[in-house]
């Protein structure tokens, strides 16, 4: 789509929304059912685009995507209309007789760009909160995973006229040509380096944004921790979608008491959960393309692999990997690694090592395994990250009820039921005063002792 293709396709869902077709509660509700129908209607389709683009199994599809999808859809067709009422506010005395309320109204024409490593969950489940929050979206999925895209596309206009909701897809032309229009909100999901790009296109339109970015979220186990399960819900988590998930466990901090047991237990999970030989599984992922195969497999150093290793140009598939020994000057610990590579590496005292991770980037996750309860109130205290799990991995972003997003490098800004509904909407602070009185302290001149009485009063 060229510049001046999309430049039209704005300006005509910018008529639409001024319209106000958008704002009525029941309309979005209406369309937030016709979206929920037509992912159920194509659900086939989804898992087959699933498979093309990341070799994700139909179970793992519709676990980790369109089942993912379909829940937070129902979760706004029933609290939209909660979540679109004004909320009166306590208002003070001095601003007698009136009173004051808080709308949330739509930000209006929304731009959603979406990642290729879940690219059904991440276009469909931020333009869900887009449409119950009341704005017109435009949506650019990513040109990695086109299959997917190609559903989302067909969905997408199946259920909604292009002046209400449009895909654009394309590379990075249309990336550019969408960032230089004024849109009013832009949902951002990607890598930090793509993340930087958009927030400086957005400051040119003095254009909100949310960042879902990523980082090299830790995953810490202790001393007291249980091992074994630490090391089954570990694994689930690294290896998922061929550990190609922002929120992934990137590496293990283990107490060094520690280390040897929990190395025997992810190898034995590795072998429980994907079999001996991982590379023949069939519900096993692949690497995206040949690009970010060639980059990971450039992090794996053999002298440090302690499980797996193995991997297979044709299929681009790299086998679960684990490295021992791993410090912080090896390649795999420079770079968030987004791949199914587990360094591990080691700390004696639990407090040095809370302090170290003080100075490091804010991740988007963390994770720590543990039965010691200090330890727990003090990373959940005074480490900052997006968000995580006390012995568990990933299965906090899996919930309307709690935001979902990053801090500092990570991103900002947070989604998922009423935090992403209040993500696309500008919450609007109203006063309403009445007529029937008018104090005139508030005018000049001012030489009332009745109001230097109130201000004493108020101001005390």
């Amino acid at each position: 789509m060229t510049d001046t293709q999309i430049k039209a396709l704005l300006d005509k869902q910018r008529a639409y929304y001024n319209s106000g077709a958008t704002i009525p509660v029941e309309f979005r509700i209406r369309q937030l059912k016709r979206l929920y129908a037509a992912i159920k209607d194509h659900q086939a389709e989804i898992n087959a685009a699933l498979t093309r683009d990341l070799g994700k199994s139909a179970y793992e599809g519709f676990m980790c995507e369109s089942g993912l999808v379909l829940s937070e859809i129902s979760y706004m067709i029933r609290h939209t209309r909660r979540f679109s009422k004004r909320k009166t506010v306590y208002t003070p005395l001095a601003q007698f007789a009136s009173r004051s309320f808080v709308q949330p109204i739509p930000y209006g024409n929304t731009l959603i760009m979406s990642p290729w490593n879940y690219p059904f969950l991440l276009a469909m489940d931020p333009l869900t909160n887009a449409i119950a929050a009341g704005n017109t979206a435009i949506v650019k999925p990513s040109a990695y995973s086109p299959a997917t895209s190609q559903i989302v596309a067909s969905i997408i206009s199946q259920c909604f006229d292009p002046e209400y909701v449009a895909v654009v897809t394309g590379g990075r032309e249309e990336n550019t040509a969408l960032l230089a229009q004024p849109f009013d909100f832009i949902f951002f999901t990607g890598s930090q380096a793509v993340g930087r790009d958009v927030l400086r296109h957005a400051a040119e339109h003095l254009t909100p944004c949310v960042l879902e970015l990523g980082g090299k979220s830790p995953c810490i186990v202790d001393e007291s921790a249980n091992i074994k399960l630490a090391a089954r819900r570990i694994v689930f988590g690294k290896y998922l979608n061929c550990g190609q998930t922002c929120v992934a466990p990137d590496y293990i901090l283990c107490h060094h008491s520690v280390k040897d047991r929990l190395l025997t237990e992810v190898q034995k999970q590795i072998a429980l959960q994907f079999g001996d030989e991982p590379l023949k599984n069939p519900d096993y992922s692949k690497i995206i393309n040949e690009k970010h195969f060639t980059r990971l497999c450039s992090l794996i150093d053999p002298e440090k692999v302690v499980v797996g290793g193995q991997i297979c140009p044709d299929t681009l598939q790299i086998a679960p990997t684990v490295m021992d020994n791993v410090t912080a000057e090896d390649a795999v610990m420079g770079q968030e690694i987004f791949g199914p590579i587990l360094p591990v590496l080691t700390f004696d005292c639990f407090e040095q090592m809370v302090e170290k991770l003080k100075d490091h980037d804010k991740p988007l996750a963390l994770y720590l395994f543990s039965g010691d309860k200090k330890h727990i109130r003090r990373v959940t205290r005074e480490l900052s990250y997006g968000g995580g799990c006390i012995n568990d991995v990933v299965i906090h972003l899996a919930t309307s009820e709690m935001g979902f997003g990053g801090v500092g490098a990570s991103g900002m800004g947070a989604y998922h039921g009423k935090r992403g509904f209040d993500a696309f909407c500008h919450h609007k602070s109203i006063v309403d005063k009445k007529t029937w009185l008018d104090l005139p302290m508030r005018y000049q001149p001012y030489k009332s002792r009745l109001y230097e009485s109130l201000l004493h009063i108020f101001l005390r």
